[in-house]
């Protein structure tokens, strides 16, 4: 029975290597940074979303290892197909099944995220059977980011509002930038040797974190939160424009020149703060990268870009200022402890 137990086991973490468990935190954040950028609120339809998002990144997983079983041999023989410990046909398999749940999801959502989620399954394909080596890797795995951001606004969207995403597209822009330039220092993480990699991903970072802390330009006004395109404003939608007081002793001291203005924000402040976050776990490892390209500080570099995915999805979530983007940004980063703790015990990379 404790044989049992322990075969069990090993196989177990066997598929949790494969499938690398500790980067599925990075992903639910994706669908509600979407969820965010079209003004919406999450729905029983954002979480099938994510369902679908989660089953083509482990797709996705478990088709790199098989296509690159062979050089992993030579490379990286610890890993779970050239050690044995799982058949190339069970991955394959894996892959073919979790792909297949993915879109079964995505249609469970709406026509809308089935439109999107069919080009990201296709492009999850097209990277890890032929693309990933070649100049278009990188852009590659950047647009099925960018993809999977617009799967959750697609999923907050009516059948009759699919325009509405278009507003999602500068997230998605931000993100997939983040994503493509990761994918560019992930290329060199078993050989090292060029500092390329490490410093465009860095001035990358420099870029993103200038953006972050600005709000994101509703298309209509500042409280049409939870109305769908196309709506026309409602009462509780409308907004007034307060004219200033005129100068004097009675007007309130200009917030441009105070010091403390990101702090008078709370959403500016959050802003700021996740901002911050993603520039803290993402350009220190790139640095030290940048410094020694080894193979060890290079897969450090990958496993803090992969970190900083989580505040990066929650400063495009918190850029939208509604009240429950907010929330929602709060809970995206309570996910980053959880992919820490799980990081110790199986490799990201």
């Amino acid at each position: 029975m404790r044989t049992g137990r322990v075969g069990v086991g090993v196989r177990a973490r066997a598929w949790a290597e494969l499938l690398r468990v500790p980067a599925l935190f990075t992903v639910p954040g994706d669908a509600l940074a979407g969820t965010a950028a079209v003004s919406a609120r999450p729905t029983p339809r954002t979480f099938l979303a994510i369902a679908s998002s989660l089953c083509l990144y482990e797709a996705g997983m478990a088709l790199n290892d098989w296509a690159d079983r062979d050089v992993d041999a030579v490379e990286r023989p610890h890993r779970p197909l050239p050690s044995g410990r799982i058949r190339p046909a069970a991955a394959l398999g894996a892959a073919c099944v979790l792909t297949g749940a993915g879109l079964s999801f995505a249609a469970w959502a709406g026509r809308p995220a089935l439109t999107v989620a069919v080009p990201l399954a296709a492009t999850v394909w097209a990277y890890d059977l032929a693309l990933k080596n070649t100049r278009l890797g990188p852009a590659a795995m950047g647009t099925a980011r960018g993809l999977d951001l617009l799967l959750g606004a697609s999923a907050a969207s009516s059948p009759t509002a699919f325009p509405s995403i278009r507003q999602a597209l500068p997230s998605a822009a931000l993100l997939g930038a983040h994503t493509l330039a990761l994918t560019t220092v992930s290329r060199k993480e078993a050989q090292g040797g060029s500092p390329l990699g490490p410093l465009a991903a860095l001035a990358t970072t420099a870029a993103l974190t200038r953006l972050l802390a600005r709000p994101r330009p509703l298309p209509t006004d500042r409280t049409g939160e939870g109305r769908r395109h196309g709506e026309p404003p409602s009462l509780k939608h409308r907004t007034t424009t307060a004219r200033p007081l005129p100068p004097g002793p009675l007007a309130p001291p200009s917030r441009r020149d105070s010091p403390l203005r990101p702090f008078d924000d709370p959403p500016a402040a959050l802003r700021a703060a996740l901002a911050t976050a993603y520039a803290v776990t993402a350009a220190r490892p790139y640095f030290h990268a940048a410094l020694n390209p080894s193979p060890p500080l290079t897969q450090r570099a990958v496993a803090g870009g992969i970190r900083a995915t989580i505040p990066l999805q929650a400063a495009l979530t918190a850029r939208s200022g509604t009240k429950s983007a907010t929330l929602t940004a709060l809970l995206t980063t309570a996910l980053a402890p959880l992919a820490t703790r799980f990081a110790r015990k199986v490799s990201v990379t």
